[in-house]
């Protein structure tokens, strides 16, 4: 008998070790619920900044009870404000902020103003420039060019890309423009 209630009190050490050891492991994992509500935050969070135009595009991710910022801003001062914007949110512990400050140049100032005609004021694509938030964003680095965002259809993306590559001394396009995959009618 003695040897039956000694194994049981070693099951029940080595069960309670290990639901201590997997207790802060199930702490770091919040609900989807917040993971879902901090996501809204964000997007509504970053798209407010004042500032925040067509040739900036800060994405992010949310790790537990962080988020990671990402991408790319004209202004320096985007960076700080966004995370400042993001640090007040109810629940996240800390804001990795990995955004990209990109350099100033006169010569893609140039070529942002010029994208900007090309792209926005191009007849099939002037739907895109009537919301306030424009879905193409325009990004320039020492003439390289990348264009994210989402597209209603495959030809405007194609469209995009061809418009982007006509202006006059841009190096490369990167095309990151999305179709979204249309949902089956139930």
């Amino acid at each position: 008998m003695l040897i039956r209630i000694s194994q049981f009190a070693k099951l029940t050490t080595t069960l309670l070790i290990l639901a201590s050891l997997s207790w802060p492991l199930a702490q770091q994992q919040p609900p989807a619920r917040f993971t879902e509500r901090v996501q809204k935050e964000v997007i509504h969070k970053v798209l407010m900044l004042p500032n925040y135009d067509v040739f900036d595009s800060i994405s992010f991710k949310v790790e537990g009870y962080n988020v990671v910022l990402l991408g790319y801003v004209s202004q320096p001062y985007l960076k700080s404000d966004a995370e400042r914007a993001v640090k007040k949110i109810e629940g996240v512990e800390k804001v990795d902020n990995r955004i990209e400050v990109l350099p100033v140049s006169p010569n893609d100032e140039r070529l942002r103003s010029q994208l900007f005609r090309a792209i926005y004021h191009y007849g099939p694509l002037q739907r895109y420039a009537l919301p306030p938030i424009k879905p193409i964003r325009i990004i320039v680095n020492r003439g390289h060019v990348i264009l994210e965002g989402v597209v209603d259809s495959a030809m405007d993306r194609n469209l995009a890309n061809i418009r982007a590559n006509e202006v006059p001394g841009v190096f490369s396009v990167t095309n990151h423009l999305v179709v979204p995959s249309k949902k089956p009618k139930e």
